[in-house]
């Protein structure tokens, strides 16, 4: 069995069955706690949500109000999509915990929950401790 060596190290390139030259691997070290699994879950559920141009661009609209939330029914042209399907995105959001309803009259308005957004970024920074909820 011969073995020829990499053009970047010059060392012997792993052959079948050989496992590869892994030094130098691990030279950085987990200095953090990183993301515990549980919050990893919660996580990613919230961006699962926040993973469609959509909703995006839903909470971008409601974010731009000066009151900071929006009637259904001023949101979906702004999106070009019917109310079903504007509605369905927005349950997807208030689910996920960024967005808050409240009914009126025959209207539902929806708004940004304060900090959840905040929160979602800091989960991802410091490793979970501030996760979105």
């Amino acid at each position: 069995m011969s073995t020829t060596a990499t053009p970047a190290t010059g060392t012997p390139a792993a052959g079948p069955g050989t496992a590869p030259d892994v030094a130098g691997c691990g030279s950085a070290p987990i200095t953090a706690a990183p993301l515990p699994a549980e919050e990893a879950g919660e996580l990613a559920r919230t961006l699962k949500a926040l993973a469609d141009p959509a909703r995006l661009r839903l909470l971008s609209l409601i974010a731009a109000t000066d009151e900071a939330e929006a009637c259904v029914c001023d949101l979906t042209e702004p999106v070009g999509l019917s109310q079903p399907t504007v509605s369905h995105h927005l349950k997807t959001l208030v689910d996920a915990g960024l967005l808050t309803r409240e009914r009126r009259g025959s209207w539902a308005f929806y708004a940004l929950v304060p900090g959840a957004l905040d929160a979602v970024a800091d989960a991802l920074r410091s490793g979970g401790s501030r996760a979105a909820r």
